[in-house]
């Protein structure tokens, strides 16, 4: 399997950016790496109690439009 280099990550960004937008990317973004952790943390078998209290410990983000 060939490796991913820095042209093709840049080719990938520019095609995310032109197909959702500049403000859904970022939405678009956290979905997927919360999804990402989800999967990581099912298939390692962590402590969800461990997980709630981490949310906990995140900062409310402010949307000024």
């Amino acid at each position: 399997m060939p490796s991913i280099g820095p042209m093709e990550l840049i080719i990938v960004l520019v095609i995310a950016l032109v197909v959702l937008g500049p403000k859904k990317l970022p939405e678009v973004g956290r979905s997927v790496g919360k999804g990402m952790r989800e999967f990581k943390e099912s298939i390692s078998g962590e402590n969800k109690a461990d997980v709630a209290a981490a949310e906990i410990d995140e900062k409310p983000v402010i949307k000024a439009d």
